[in-house]
Order: structure tokens, then C-alpha cells, then sequence
């Protein structure tokens, strides 16, 4: 498992992030504080506190650098 700060500041973010997640196959969560999310729940990701940078957990080492390639604009 391998995990990267990411940020979600907006809604086209959110959006943008959602649809890019949504492209592998892989099980990816978000974490934040005590909350673990499915990375791929438009609706759990706006229970989150979005002002924070986030934690994204990807389950799957061999799509970690597929994922995380297509995700540098959310990486911090």
C-alpha cells in the first residue's frame, strides 16, 4: 500500500479527482482524521473537511505509479 497528500479544495477538483480515480480498477480510500472514505464517492468526499490536505491510500502497488502519474495535479 502506498499513500499521497492530496488536495480537494473545490468542486471541479473533486469532480476532476472522481473522474480521473474512477479509471482504474484498483481499491483506493481517502483519510482523513478518523474518516475512511472510498476515494471513488463523489458524495463521502464532500463529507470530508475539504480545507485539509487529504490522505489517499492506494491498495494496489502495482497500479501506484499509474495512479499516482495521473494525479499529480491533486498531489501535494
Amino acid at each position: 500500500m502506498k499513500t499521497f497528500n492530496i488536495s480537494l479544495n473545490s468542486i471541479d477538483k473533486v469532480k476532476g479527482f472522481v473522474d480521473t480515480i474512477c479509471r482504474f480498477d484498483g481499491d483506493f480510500d481517502l483519510v482523513s482524521g478518523r474518516y475512511v472514505i472510498d476515494a471513488k464517492s463523489i458524495m463521502g468526499i464532500f463529507s470530508l473537511d475539504l480545507s485539509k490536505p487529504i490522505e489517499l491510500a492506494v491498495h494496489s502497488d502495482d497500479e501506484a505509479d499509474a495512479v499516482k502519474e495521473a494525479l499529480a495535479p491533486f498531489i501535494i
